[in-house]
């Protein structure tokens, strides 16, 4: 635990992350952004008031650890895996599903009764009773069917009925109908507003199976939390790496389904400012790898209970390789580390014994569980047995930063090592960097994927290590790579950091054919407002647009803070350690490297690498008053204006960046640096729609404001 005063002139962020075993909270001072408590308490499954009891408990002794009141908590937020848990344990309510259509649009409706075929663990599938409505405007005939469903069982319905994306209208009046059940219900259209009627039922389908159970919790929490007198608005961690509001969750609470690992990322983006950049959450048995590009996390329509959603989640790949993974040897040489790790074998680490523990160990293999292979090292001591960990391999070749949550005795690390040394023939040094080359070499593989998969720009990627492991996996990884690493501060409790300064985040998705200027503006302007709906400060939210033409789909994501943000002036940069960042990122000599624009908030850097009978490149770094970089681009022009002379401007520099060619004509990329913004329009490949939401942006500004546009072609 740490405790450190918030300033009374400070409040204070908290952020709960509820796991399996453990409840952690944490207390980020609001101004300064520093981590000032943190707490640990057993996550209260079998209490009578479930998890909610483990949040408020969490909650008062984080609140009299730092000497802080209720009144001080600013924001309070919530991660959760319990949605995750209900579907992995099959732990769900019995869904009615009132499927809607007549004639020849009967058909495909009525074999979504097959959904009651989903598999949710083996031997168990999702229990779902159908019932057809010919005419949702028959009052007599939706009333039998909900009658019939709910006769067999059903705790909660779902209507659904196709083209309900653009004709809400019949699943509407079913609701109003079957609101006399007092069960809950829900719409497919509310749930998603993308075209498909078994994926968007399908997704409807699952989020009303956990809806009564997560409309519990979230009725515990918020009357615990107001008992305990927070006023702050209470958040809850979303899938995607942002925070929803509680009234939102009860809409929609398959948004917490996957959202563990999005707390840690969070955490990543906020706390440790990357733009671009690779986080690996490592614990002790896996490595959770997710990416960060161009100051977002990446995100993917997520498959749920084996089948494609319409979930937008964090793409997050698994690797089984932790700080407890243990070291496999065969015929001399280490051959893996892992998927055992010492936890699931129930082995102490070698590296956290005494010497005098250590004293006459013997290297011997084992098979850790039944069934497992009879190849993975163990210490035997006249005291037990000691598994020889990826951790332990790190302090031994001393890759853990001293003070780090897995760091030992460097004595007790090198004695851990020596026996496996001895029966590979080598020193210390190169049996711990053999057991780190193994392990790593399995994470390198996902890391070398994602970076190629969303074309990460290597110039400036940097990898983040999170969770208790990081220092098992990241400082090995980017010393094999060449790529920039570091563990994240408080990395133990990366994922409750996420939680306590994420975002609010909203995500709005439509399928428009030829979607006009007007449309596109509906989309983006309907996501802001549902951000501010749920808390977000009018002033602070920034929406990214992307228009995909392959698939006619408008995509707007609007984030926010729920109060404007202000770090403390004494942690701003000067303007040589500014120059100094960008150079380094620029990979670029100091004198080579010239400002190339400013306003209040950003510095915009530029040098140009020559290249043999090729056109020069201009690559491009934004940086901010922390001296962080937020925005880089591999060649780009950059431009001064002013609000009222932007629409001229851009228009111009658009028209004369649009690129031509097989792929047809694609607008450049395009960012406005607007007071503390920026403004991403990236996402929008035609002109007018971009130049009609460029406009949109500076709609509210003062005239004379100085706006910067950073133009990139595409290629």
């Amino acid at each position: 635990m740490t405790t450190q005063r918030a300033t009374k002139e400070h409040r204070i962020r908290v952020g709960i992350d509820v796991g399996g075993t453990f409840t952690d909270a944490v207390a980020v001072d609001s101004a300064t952004l520093e981590l000032v408590g943190q707490v640990k308490v057993p996550t209260s499954h079998h209490h009578e008031d479930g998890v909610a009891y483990g949040i408020v408990t969490a909650l008062d002794r984080l609140l009299k650890e730092t000497g802080c009141a209720a009144e001080d908590v600013a924001f309070l937020a919530h991660g959760t895996t319990q949605a995750t848990n209900a579907l992995l344990e099959g732990d769900v309510a019995t869904v009615g599903l009132l499927g809607i259509g007549t004639g020849p649009g009967a058909v495909p409706t009525r074999r979504l009764a097959g959904l009651a075929h989903l598999e949710l663990t083996p031997g168990k599938r999702l229990p779902l009773h159908y019932a057809h409505i010919a005419d949702p405007d028959d009052t007599a005939a939706v009333r039998t069917a909900v009658e019939q469903v709910r006769a067999q069982g059903a705790e909660v319905l779902v209507a659904s009925e196709p083209f309900s994306v653009d004709m809400p209208e019949g699943e509407e009046a079913v609701l109003a109908v079957a609101a006399d059940s007092g069960l809950p219900l829900t719409a497919a259209h509310r749930i998603t507003s993308l075209y498909g009627l078994r994926k968007r039922t399908r997704t409807a389908v699952v989020n009303a199976a956990i809806l009564p159970k997560m409309l519990a919790t979230a009725d515990l929490v918020d009357s615990s939390i107001a008992a305990a007198g927070v006023t702050a608005p209470l958040m809850v961690m979303r899938c995607d790496g942002g925070v929803m509001s509680l009234d939102e969750m009860r809409r929609r609470p398959l948004l917490t389904v996957l959202s563990g690992p999005a707390a840690g990322v969070a955490g990543a983006l906020m706390r440790e400012r990357v733009s671009e950049g690779v986080f690996l959450e490592t614990g002790g048995t896996s490595t959770d790898i997710s990416v960060i590009r161009r100051g977002k996390v990446a995100v993917r329509h997520a498959t749920i209970l084996g089948k494609p959603s319409y979930l937008s989640a964090l793409d997050v790949r698994t690797v089984g390789v932790g700080g407890g993974s243990m070291v496999r040897v065969d015929a001399g040489k280490v051959t893996a580390a892992g998927p055992r790790s010492a936890h699931i074998a129930g082995l102490p680490y070698a590296c956290y014994a005494t010497p005098d523990e250590l004293a006459d160990a013997k290297l011997i293999t084992v098979s850790p569980l039944h069934g497992d292979p009879a190849d993975y090292a163990v210490l035997d001591t006249p005291g037990g047995r000691y598994a020889v960990t990826m951790t332990c391999a790190a302090n031994a070749l001393g890759r853990v930063p001293e003070g780090d949550f897995a760091a030992c005795d460097p004595t007790s690390a090198r004695l851990a090592l020596q026996p496996l040394a001895d029966a590979l023939g080598t020193d210390v040094a190169g049996a711990a960097a053999q057991v780190l080359d193994a392990g790593v070499a399995e994470v390198r593989k996902t890391v070398d994927a994602m970076i190629g998969d969303y074309r990460l720009d290597t110039d400036a990627t940097v990898l983040i290590g999170g969770g208790g492991g990081a220092a098992a996996v990241t400082p090995h990884l980017a010393a094999v790579t060449g790529l920039t690493g570091r563990i994240a501060a408080n990395a133990e409790v990366i994922s409750p950091i996420g939680v306590a300064l994420a975002l609010v985040r909203e995500q709005i998705e439509r399928i428009i054919p030829g979607a006009t200027q007007e449309q596109i503006l509906g989309v983006r302007n309907e996501a802001e407002a549902a951000v501010v709906h749920q808390g977000a400060s009018p002033a602070a939210v920034e929406v990214e647009v992307t228009v995909d033409p392959q698939t006619n789909t408008v995509r707007a994501i609007a984030t926010g803070a729920t109060e404007l943000r202000t770090q403390d002036r004494a942690h701003r940069t000067d303007d040589a350690e500014r120059l100094a960042a960008a150079a380094a990122s620029l990979k670029a000599p100091q004198s080579a490297v010239e400002i190339l624009a400013a306003t209040p908030a950003h510095t915009v850097y530029g040098t140009e690498r020559r290249r043999r009978f090729r056109k020069p490149l201009h690559p491009v770094r934004v940086l901010d008053t922390d001296g962080v970089v937020r925005l880089h681009a591999t060649d780009a022009k950059v431009a001064t204006t002013t609000v009222s002379q932007a629409p001229e401007l851009l228009s111009r520099l658009v028209a004369q960046s649009t690129s031509y060619g097989d792929g047809g004509v694609r607008a450049p990329a395009l960012r406005l640096l607007l007071g503390s913004r920026i403004a991403d329009l990236s996402g929008v490949l035609e002109a007018e729609p971009l130049l009609a939401l460029a406009r949109s942006e500076l709609r509210s500004r003062a005239a004379d404001e100085p706006v910067v546009a950073v133009v990139e072609v595409r290629a």
